[in-house]
């Protein structure tokens, strides 16, 4: 385990959930991931952030009663000007939805969508450094962008970021994988490490979701959070199954926020 320090610009920070039962769901996190909970900046209406061993990991908040908004988990960048690279993602062809606006003296953040319409967050940190505990059961381990194909957005997050890419075809899925079509797949990279990646899954990708970002939680069972999860009132969208690098699920909560389950290979 690792405590936070400053990190490149563009290197996943922090990921929050809006949610219409911010009660419901704080119990359904607590209970799967043992996840306490302490009040966050409220901008943005009611907001708390999920913190394991006393250290801050993610951030749920309540969405107004008449936004109908996709649920889901989004994932922030690590920026040193959000003004600036708010103002990139607009020249490179994403939007802008939601600030810049400061979240009081926890940072300076703004929500955005690429080209393909996935959202994520821009944060510049002030008295807020994103997570501060990794590598533990509850965690965020990974990022992937799931697309139909990489090559209409790798070019997006190139300008943007100015990550490196590098196509991944040693990691493809073994046949009978959930996922068995022509591999596209792409890691970013930032001074050689790797950050967070594209994924091309073609006709596979949900029409409901779209182009999102996927969010992976470390697990110390997969098959046993999976199991879980539908006993708390969410579903295991794909059972668990062994992977390149460990045992993954894909689930959702009781409102509908797809999320990844894995436990790592050693």
């Amino acid at each position: 385990m690792t405590e936070a320090t400053r990190r490149t610009p563009g290197t996943p920070c922090w990921v929050s959930l809006m949610v219409h039962g911010l009660d419901e769901i704080q119990m359904f996190y607590g209970e799967l991931f043992g996840w306490e909970f302490a009040p966050g900046p409220g901008q943005l209406g009611p907001y708390v952030r999920g913190l394991l061993d006393g250290k801050e990991v993610a951030g749920i908040g309540r969405l107004p009663a008449d936004r109908q908004l996709p649920i889901a988990w989004t994932p922030y960048l690590w920026t040193d000007d959000a003004d600036a690279s708010a103002e990139l993602v607009r020249c490179s062809g994403g939007t802008v939805g939601v600030g810049p606006l400061d979240a009081a003296d926890a940072g300076r953040m703004a929500i955005v969508t690429d080209p393909a319409g996935a959202v994520f967050g821009l944060w510049q940190p002030a008295s807020h450094h994103g997570i501060s505990l990794h590598g533990t059961h509850g965690t965020p381990v990974w990022h992937e962008l799931l697309t139909s194909t990489t090559t209409s957005v790798s070019k997006f997050y190139e300008s943007v970021f100015g990550y490196e890419t590098r196509a991944d075809t040693s990691v493809a899925p073994e046949e009978g994988s959930p996922s068995d079509e022509e591999y596209d797949h792409v890691t970013l990279l930032l001074d050689g490490r790797a950050v967070a990646a594209l994924h091309g899954v073609g006709r596979t990708l949900s029409r409901r979701r779209g182009t999102a970002w996927m969010t992976y939680f470390q697990v110390e069972d997969t098959d046993r959070s999976a199991s879980q999860v539908i006993e708390l009132g969410g579903q295991v969208i794909t059972p668990p199954w062994d992977g390149p690098h460990g045992r993954t699920a894909t689930v959702s909560d009781p409102e509908g926020a797809v999320f990844t389950l894995v436990r790592l290979l050693p």
